[in-house]
């Protein structure tokens, strides 16, 4: 009877484990191929068991909670390069149809991914609404929320506990967010090396000095370093992709490359691994603000520190010097990172380092991401990209508008530039009748 009753147990434990197992990559690994797969293979046009071996070694992931509503949606090595939109409200304004209305646009505009990075008050009802008007995986950073709820209930963001963060880690999970950002990388050793180093700066990442400014009131270390153990299996409970964060990425050209962050991603390296040992979906986050001739640099070290784990980059920018243009300066670091190696591109809009975006911020934004991740698809010789390019090539030569609409990132601003001045069907008033297309079409 004894022994009967421990089989039981045996049985239970081993379903209950089964059932708790349900990433992506574990699925993958056991030679599953899920819906979700499926479906990834069938948009990216490749075979579905070269993505089964690259979820499995976790080059690719897909960020899909088990809890969530959104799409698939792959992001890897051998995928096309992704972009995602942050919105989000703050202290000072905060409006949750506004972040609804900002989150449908980028969307609409070609976002694959939104980041709701709410600080307000009502950060619950805006990520609950954002999460309820778009389809695409939904992204965090729980650290917010343990921040504001400490700054509410206890006065300040560092009176924080080790209880807070993870609770808040597990309410999103609960919720169904898709991937969340964790700054696991900020350990007590490396703020000592920033203050020592000649950083203009310091830190810039928004949750990466809350965690800085925990550990030095506290003397304690980084609790998702030292616990992160914990973190890995409320990840793998709920299949949340881990987004490593970079707390000390260069917020200044000058900054860039140096040794807090490079070391931060040489930690991050080593927790790719336990995370992938664990069967929990990472990837790991990038700079920032880089110089050009630096960019590619970048790229290679992450590759090769954290073993092709999936990058997502922010920007990078190449210059400080264009507030209210940013966007553009991120699409051009943008173009290079992916180029390189990068897989995911945040996107950066007008109103970067100056206030928070409105609509059209949101959609400038999405759009010069999109630019930089076709051109870096086109390097990359991704075929759907150019199966586009031949498309629009196409439609130039026959003068077909109303294609060049259709496939044109944005379409309505160049129909409205088209009909400023009204003119035949094969011209347009730029050329007019020296048109070189017409030329030789008519003449040779």
């Amino acid at each position: 009877m004894v022994d009967l009753c421990v089989q039981i147990i045996f049985v239970q434990k081993f379903m209950i484990n089964e059932v708790f197992k349900v990433t992506q990559m574990q699925q993958a690994r056991k030679g599953q191929i899920t819906d979700e797969m499926k479906k990834v293979a069938e948009i990216e046009g490749v075979d579905v068991h070269k993505l089964v071996r690259g979820l499995a070694e976790g080059r690719i992931i897909i960020p899909k909670n088990v809890e969530g509503r959104s799409r698939p949606v792959g992001i890897g090595k051998g995928l096309t390069t992704k972009i995602n939109a942050n919105v989000g409200s703050s202290s000072e304004l905060e409006k949750v149809k506004w972040e609804v209305e900002k989150a449908k646009a980028a969307v609409k505009y070609g976002a694959d991914t939104i980041m709701d990075l709410s600080t307000g008050l009502d950060y619950e009802k805006v990520r609950k609404a954002i999460t309820e008007s778009v389809d695409v995986p939904i992204g965090t950073v729980p650290i917010y929320e343990a921040a504001v709820t400490a700054s509410k209930k206890k006065g300040a963001v560092i009176n924080m506990d080790e209880d807070d963060m993870f609770r808040a880690v597990e309410n999103q999970a609960k919720a169904g967010v898709d991937f969340i950002t964790v700054h696991c990388g900020i350990t007590k050793d490396l703020i000592g090396k920033v203050k020592a180093s000649n950083r203009i700066m310091g830190i810039v990442s928004r949750g990466g000095s809350f965690l800085a400014a925990w550990i030095l009131q506290n003397q304690e270390e980084n609790p998702f370093y030292s616990n992160y153990d914990y973190l890995l299996e409320l990840a793998e409970e709920y299949d949340v992709t881990l987004s490593l964060g970079d707390g000390l990425r260069p917020g200044c050209i000058h900054d860039a490359s140096d040794v807090p962050q490079i070391q931060e991603l040489v930690t991050l390296g080593g927790l790719v691994e336990r995370a992938r040992d664990r069967g929990v979906q990472v990837m790991v986050e990038g700079p920032g603000h880089v110089p050009i001739n630096q960019i590619q640099a970048n790229m290679q070290i992450q590759k090769t520190v954290c073993k092709e784990a999936p990058f997502y980059v922010l920007g990078p920018l190449v210059t400080d010097l264009a507030p209210g243009y940013d966007h553009i300066t991120a699409a051009i670091g943008g173009a290079i990172a992916a180029a390189s190696g990068a897989d995911f591109l945040c996107y950066v809009t007008p109103a970067e380092h100056l206030a928070i975006p409105n609509v059209e911020d949101v959609k400038e934004g999405v759009i010069a991401s999109k630019i930089a991740a076709e051109a870096a698809d086109v390097a990359k010789g991704v075929g759907s990209a150019w199966k586009r390019e031949v498309e629009m090539a196409n439609a130039r030569k026959d003068f077909d508008w109303e294609k060049q609409f259709e496939l044109a990132f944005d379409h309505e601003k160049p129909r409205k530039c088209r009909g400023r001045r009204p003119t035949q069907e094969d011209m347009c008033t730029m050329c007019g009748e020296f048109c070189a297309l017409r030329l030789v079409r008519d003449n040779i």
